[in-house]
């Protein structure tokens, strides 16, 4: 890959965050363990999604794993006798990593996972937070919960329910088995499936399709879609008029209007 115009400092080596174009990089960084997410990696998700909110240039945000082998493995058991053996460390563990999942699903921006290789048990809750998943054809996904007899919270349960509906989610979490990449288009894990060595170009192209486009209407979009999804009682119609109306009144509504009449591609800003 090309080397990134701009660097967004990250607060852990574990992951790298970098801004290259429209295009904002949250690269998980820990190859040695295929990607395996520490805490550090979890606390280290909402500052940058800050980073990329802030920046009225990024218009997508991908999320890759580094070493081309995972792209998360899922939590580091590794830390789990010394950062989740009590209730008390449990429940704090627990907090931290549903904000970084929480923050990412609530993120204005598209949000892509590029998922190559490995993608177990927390990984599946990161790229089901992400808007979309593109994966290589050698993807391996599961949730083996039920081999270490852990619980996942109802809040990652229940998106991928939305995403699969709950007879797969049944499959994936009764078996605790593997899927292939097939199976996981088949099932509506993922979007795409291509090829190991044309995932990184159709991404780039995927991502400038969107970037290309105007910004309000695409977070409208995305909120409207995410208020759809909750119980009836809980949608926020008000906001959704709000959202609406925001892109009727935008100048990239009259620049949309006017590049359809000139026939030219129109040049979007966000506002």
């Amino acid at each position: 890959m090309s080397a990134p115009a701009k660097v967004a400092l990250s607060p852990t080596e574990r992951i790298v965050a970098e801004i290259d174009g429209a295009i904002g990089w949250l690269i998980f960084n820990n190859p040695a363990r295929r990607n395996a997410l520490s805490l550090d990696m979890w606390q280290a998700i909402p500052a940058i999604l800050d980073r990329f909110e802030g920046d009225r240039d990024v218009r997508v945000v991908v999320l890759r794993g580094a070493g081309g082998k995972a792209f998360l493995s899922g939590a580091d058991i590794t830390e789990f006798e010394t950062l989740r053996a009590a209730a008390a460390d449990v429940a704090r563990y627990d907090r931290i990593a549903e904000e970084a999942v929480g923050r990412l699903q609530a993120c204005p921006k598209p949000t892509i996972a590029m998922i190559q290789g490995y993608c177990m048990g927390g990984g599946v809750g990161v790229a089901l937070a992400c808007d979309l998943r593109l994966a290589a054809a050698d993807l391996q996904m599961a949730i083996p919960a039920a081999r270490l007899g852990l619980s996942y919270r109802w809040t990652d349960i229940k998106r991928l329910v939305d995403l699969v509906g709950p007879a797969f989610a049944k499959e994936i979490f009764y078996t605790g088995r593997r899927f292939d990449a097939a199976e996981a288009l088949a099932m509506g894990l993922v979007n795409r499936v291509l090829p190991v060595a044309e995932l990184a170009d159709f991404t780039r192209d995927y991502c400038a399709r969107i970037a290309e486009n105007a910004p309000l209407t695409i977070a409208a979009a995305k909120q409207v879609i995410s208020e759809l999804t909750k119980p009836e009682g809980a949608v926020d119609r008000a906001a959704l008029e709000t959202a609406v109306k925001r892109c009727f009144a935008s100048a990239d509504y009259a620049e949309g209007r006017r590049a359809f009449i000139e026939k030219r591609k129109p040049r979007f800003t966000g506002k």
